[in-house]
């Protein structure tokens, strides 16, 4: 399986979602399966099909965080130095040519992506179309309602 990129913040953040998935829903779950046992007849107990497929969920989503985590490329966005260009964990402020508007993006991993909080996943076009590009270059990125474009103001590693 190929490295998965990720912040040192996206890493913890990670392990803490799997401490919290074994030490915690994991036994409550296993607890609501017992419970719903208790009350007999299996083939007609919602409760029990709810709590075997919330445990499911789990086990799935234990499975793919440690898979995450032991795939891991974690990269300090601190020590990257790529000369000014944008690169993953490169926090970019665009301007849209168009309208003037200004955005910052950090660049960052799948599983840390949050476009409330301004991170753009690796694989998103967006994020693709500025990889590579300088400050002062223009990235046309791709948009669900049309083609746009983005002047680069400033790249920075934080």
């Amino acid at each position: 399986m190929p490295s998965v990129p990720m912040t040192i913040a996206g890493a913890e953040k990670l392990r803490q979602e799997l401490h919290r998935l074994k030490t915690v829903d994991r036994p409550n779950t296993i607890a609501a399966i017992a419970e719903a046992r208790s009350h007999g007849d299996l083939s007609e107990n919602a409760e029990y099909d709810a709590a075997k497929e919330r445990q499911g969920f789990i086990e799935g989503r234990i499975a793919e965080v440690e898979s995450n985590l032991s795939n891991a490329q974690v990269i300090d966005t601190k020590l990257v130095d790529a000369d000014g260009r944008c690169v993953f964990g490169a926090t970019v402020d665009l301007q849209d040519v168009k309208t003037g508007e200004t955005v910052t993006y950090q660049i960052v991993g799948e599983d840390e992506a949050d476009i409330k909080r301004s991170m753009i996943s690796i694989s998103s076009p967006f994020a693709r179309a500025l990889i590579g590009k300088y400050a002062g270059d223009v990235a046309t990125v791709q948009a669900p309602g049309g083609s746009r474009e983005f002047e680069i103001v400033d790249v920075r590693y934080e």
